[in-house]
């Protein structure tokens, strides 16, 4: 009797891990918009999200999720803690050219 017990425990843990994995959401720092990003990021609302944005718009695309630090009110530990969450890609060309002022 332990053992089917102990079997459908195993189970259970690997439903909920598979299940987790399969609900987690990414974002794109360089094209996301701030709702989507306050949605996905843990410790990041949407005043936050908005700077990030605000931030894009001038400076231009991120390099790295590193590269967020230089946005006030997110420091490292928002960073570390949705390391898995953050996606850095390049933006679309038109985005690219608003950012660059072309």
């Amino acid at each position: 009797m332990a053992s089917i017990r102990t079997w459908f425990a195993v189970l259970a843990m690997v439903w909920t891990g598979l299940v987790a994995a399969a609900e987690m959401e990414t974002v794109n720092i360089n094209t996301a918009d701030a709702e989507t990003m306050a949605r996905v990021l843990n410790g990041v609302g949407l005043k936050k999200a908005e700077a990030i944005v605000q931030h894009r718009e001038t400076h231009g695309r991120f390099d790295s999720a590193a590269d967020l630090t230089a946005v006030k009110g997110i420091g490292e530990s928002i960073v570390e803690k949705n390391a898995d969450k953050i996606v850095v890609s390049e933006m679309p060309a038109e985005k690219q050219k608003a950012s660059s002022g072309e």
